[in-house]
C-alpha cells in the first residue's frame, strides 16, 4: 500500500510578483487531492531588493535571509488557513527565487535558505531542485512537467500544458504519461511585459491585458524577436528572465509596447508547437498570463484547437507551480526522478533536491 504524503509547495516566480503556497496529498506518483492555496505579494521593498540582486546589486545573504523569513511567514498563514499544525505536514517543497539562470554555463541560482526555513517552521524541507540535473548535463528547467504529466492522466491526450509565468514553458503529453512527454521553455511570459508596464505606468502588471488591448502590435519588432536562434533550437531548452530585452521597442508608446510584448508571448508558444511529436487536442494554460485577456484571446485565434484556462478543469492555475514543487519534494524523498532527457536534456532520469530536517 502506498504512503500518502501531505506536502506544502512554495513557489516564487521570475515575474517577482510574490509567493505562491499550496497543499497537496500525493504518493509521489498520483495526486489524491489539492488543498488550501495562498498567494502573498512581495512587499515593494523586497521586490526592489530582488530586482537589484538580479543585476548584481545588494547583499545576497541578507536578502536571502529576508526572503526565507517571508516564506516562513507564508507557511504559518497556510497552517492557520488549513486548520492544521506543522506536525501534519510531511515536507515543504521550497523552490526559492531564481536570481540567475544560465544553462549554457551550467549555472542556476535559486535564492533561499532551506535550513533556516526548516528551523523556523518545524517542517522538513526539500529545496535546491535544479543543481543535480544541471550537473548531469540538464538545463535545470522546466521542472514542472512531471506534475503536468500526473495531472494529464485525467485529460484527453495529446495535450499541451502551459505555464505563463515570468518565462513561459510548455509540456507536451501523449498517450503514455510516463514516457510520451516533451517539455521546454518557449519564450518570455510576463516578465518583460510586467517590467514594461511598471516603467511606463507604475503598475506592476497589465491587469486583464487592458493596456495591450488598447495598443497596436509592432510587427517588425515582433518578427525581429522571433528570428532569434532560440526559436529554432531543438528542445529541451530553457531561458533566463533576461534572455530577451525590450530595448528595441523603446520608441513605442506604453500601449503599443504592451501589445507587442504580449503578442511575443503568444507567437513564442505557436513556434513551440512546431516541435510537438503530434498535434494536441487542447491547450491548457496556467500561471499569471492566463489572466491577460489579450494573450488568451490571441492564442485562441491563432491556434486550431481549444485553448482553455486550467481552471476550467477544476485546477487552480495560480497554485499549480506551488503544487508542483510540493509534488517534487515528495518525489525527492522517495528517490524518484524529477527530470528526464525529454524535459531538461539531462543525460538520464534524475532525482534531486537538498533535504533539511526540521
Amino acid at each position: 500500500m502506498s504512503t500518502h504524503y501531505h506536502a506544502l509547495g512554495l513557489m516564487s516566480g521570475t515575474s517577482l510578483d510574490g509567493i505562491d503556497a499550496a497543499l497537496i496529498r500525493t504518493d509521489g506518483i498520483r495526486i489524491f487531492n489539492t488543498g488550501t492555496a495562498l498567494t502573498v505579494p512581495y512587499t515593494p521593498l523586497l521586490r526592489q531588493k530582488l530586482r537589484a540582486l538580479m543585476h548584481g546589486e545588494g547583499d545576497a545573504l541578507t536578502i536571502e535571509h529576508e526572503l526565507t523569513r517571508a516564506h516562513a511567514d507564508i507557511v504559518y498563514q497556510m497552517l492557520e488557513r488549513a486548520s492544521c499544525k506543522a506536525a501534519d505536514i510531511d515536507v515543504i517543497g521550497f523552490h526559492g527565487q531564481t536570481i540567475i539562470h544560465r544553462p549554457e554555463e551550467g549555472l542556476s541560482w535559486q535564492l533561499g535558505n532551506g535550513g533556516l526555513l526548516a528551523a523556523r517552521t518545524g517542517i522538513n524541507v526539500v529545496c535546491d531542485f535544479r543543481r543535480r540535473d544541471m550537473a548531469l548535463g540538464g538545463q535545470g528547467a522546466p521542472l514542472v512537467p512531471v506534475y503536468h504529466a500526473a495531472l494529464a492522466e485525467a485529460f484527453s491526450r495529446p495535450i499541451a500544458m502551459v505555464n505563463i509565468g515570468g518565462v513561459s514553458n510548455v509540456t507536451w503529453i501523449g498517450e503514455d504519461t510516463t514516457k510520451d512527454i516533451l517539455a521546454f521553455d518557449t519564450g518570455p511570459g510576463n516578465a518583460l511585459l510586467d517590467d514594461w508596464v511598471y516603467k511606463h505606468t507604475g503598475c506592476h502588471y497589465d491587469e486583464g491585458g487592458a493596456l495591450a488591448a488598447s495598443g497596436t502590435v509592432d510587427e517588425c519588432c515582433l518578427a525581429e524577436w522571433l528570428a532569434h536562434a532560440f526559436f529554432t533550437a531543438i528542445p529541451p531548452k530553457s531561458l533566463d528572465r533576461h534572455s530577451f530585452s525590450s530595448a528595441s521597442i523603446a520608441h513605442l508608446s506604453a500601449a503599443d509596447g504592451a501589445a507587442t510584448l504580449a503578442a511575443f508571448t503568444v507567437e513564442s508558444l505557436l513556434k513551440a508547437a512546431e516541435f510537438f511529436p503530434a498535434p494536441v487536442k487542447e491547450w491548457l494554460i496556467a500561471g499569471g498570463g492566463r489572466h491577460n485577456h489579450f494573450i488568451m484571446e490571441r492564442l485562441a485565434k491563432r491556434l486550431p484547437v481549444p485553448v482553455s484556462s486550467i481552471d476550467t478543469k477544476d485546477h487552480d492555475g495560480d497554485a499549480l507551480e506551488a503544487q508542483a514543487f510540493a509534488f517534487l519534494a515528495v518525489r525527492s524523498l522517495l528517490g524518484l526522478p524529477l527530470s528526464y532527457p525529454s524535459t531538461t536534456g539531462v543525460t538520464l532520469p534524475v532525482t534531486g533536491g537538498a533535504f533539511y530536517r526540521a
